[in-house]
């Protein structure tokens, strides 16, 4: 369990991010036609996986925008951003705002936030994910993780972007 805070007041998550080293979990996520989606849609690429409260806060958005704007410099790799919104939240966001270089999937129907360790199970926005960055490798081995002790600040981008960057 992971302590983290919103707005300077403490609250936990559900568990912890997977360790570095390890094989990350696979997950069954909502794209935006309501399909299931899993890590095996993403074979043969690195992941940058933006887990973020909800696409509807100032923090989270600027995170999905610096976060597309940096995926086309990305080579091999796929950013996907993950929230609990649901999948027509998240495509009327990234339409609004002409994100096209970035995935989208929600954590509707998904024991996702369980199995990264992510979902928050108290205060105001228990049940939300906590604001997260998990980096993979292409066969699916963690290796970077950050997760952002409070949830209003932004998450280190130039650490997790220099982790993928590194993987060959």
């Amino acid at each position: 369990m992971a302590t983290i805070k919103l707005g300077g007041t403490p609250i936990k998550t559900c568990g912890s991010l997977p360790a570095v080293g390890s094989q990350a979990p696979d997950f069954i996520l909502t794209g935006k036609d309501l399909a299931d989606v899993s890590l095996k849609d993403f074979a043969g690429k690195k992941k940058v996986l933006n887990i973020v409260p909800s696409l509807d806060t100032g923090v989270c958005a600027t995170s999905a925008r610096r976060f597309n704007d940096e995926a086309g410099n990305l080579k091999d790799t796929v950013v996907i951003t993950i929230s609990a919104d649901l999948p027509f939240a998240q495509s009327r966001f990234c339409e609004s705002e002409g994100l096209t270089h970035v995935v989208n999937l929600s954590t509707m129907r998904s024991t996702f936030g369980k199995d990264y360790g992510v979902r928050i199970v108290d205060g105001p926005i228990a049940g939300l994910m906590s604001r997260a960055i998990v980096v993979l490798d292409k066969n699916n081995k963690v290796i970077y993780t950050e997760q952002v002790t409070e949830i209003k600040q932004e998450p280190n981008y130039d650490a997790a972007l220099k982790a993928a960057r590194s993987i060959a």
